[in-house]
């Protein structure tokens, strides 16, 4: 059992010194780095970090590994925060996020809110799995637009100056959540245009959605319409259409000027 978890540790400090050095190497070793910023690059990325130690623990002594590839990972996490705030020791005074809101909200209250955030992980992932595994068939069934992942699922934050250790670790995981849930909002406002162009009989919840589903206000059908008139909104909507994208996406937007 600690022979498993201090394989796990050391094999995931050994992966993120892999990544530090990565674009030190060369111009490949840059380009090679850039990649796995963005998907599917930053999917495997991060899928060494956060799956494989479960994975592999899991199949290694089955939900007593799995234990321990999490206590794995939480470990290799606080030895790399140390390492990388001891390193860059000389910016310690300087401003920082966690240090600021610990001060507003208390340092205990600020610290375990933010660990509370870390159980929304499988859920992020979740929706990751779906963009990759039940999205793209709906592309080619009912001409669902197409979309490059790596424009919504990536990483950029380590390139701002001034984050180290805590604060980068935590604004990463943002990072990476932010383009995962932004991605997901956008197909969904596909699927959702495409198979239930009706407003809600609730105005709040209409008032709520409209921000992620601007559909609501500028293209469905109001709650008290006939099935005719959403018949007649989805012929006017996707008959003789490249794609089927929601009502107010760029693209139809852009044919529209062209037309």
């Amino acid at each position: 059992m600690f022979t498993l978890y201090i394989t796990l540790t050391i094999s995931l400090l050994f992966g993120a010194l892999l990544l530090h050095l990565l674009p030190k190497f060369s111009k490949i070793g840059q380009e090679w780095s850039d990649k796995l910023c963005y998907a599917p690059g930053i999917d495997l990325t991060l899928s060494y970090f956060m799956l494989l130690p479960l994975l592999i623990g899991f199949w290694v002594q089955k939900s007593s590994g799995l234990a321990i590839g999490l206590v794995s990972e939480i470990s290799a996490l606080w030895i790399w925060i140390i390492i990388h705030e001891w390193i860059h020791r000389e910016q310690w005074q300087d401003s920082k996020i966690h240090r600021t809101n610990s001060k507003i909200f208390g340092g205990w209250r600020n610290h375990l809110a933010v660990w509370i955030t870390a159980l929304a992980i499988p859920v992020f992932w979740i929706v990751r799995f779906a963009e990759l595994i039940v999205y793209p068939p709906l592309t080619q069934l009912i001409k669902l637009p197409k979309y490059e992942a790596k424009d919504w699922v990536n990483v950029s934050r380590h390139k701002f100056v001034g984050l180290i250790g805590y604060d980068l670790i935590w604004c990463l995981y943002c990072d990476w959540m932010t383009g995962v849930w932004s991605l997901g909002t956008e197909m969904l406002r596909n699927v959702e245009s495409f198979w239930c162009p009706i407003r809600f009989y609730s105005d709040k919840k209409c008032a709520n959605c409209k921000i992620d589903f601007p559909d609501i206000e500028k293209g469905w059908v109001s709650c008290d319409s006939t099935m005719q008139d959403v018949e007649k909104l989805l012929k006017e909507k996707y008959s003789n259409q490249k794609e089927s994208s929601w009502f107010n996406h760029p693209s139809r937007l852009e044919n529209l000027k062209n037309d």
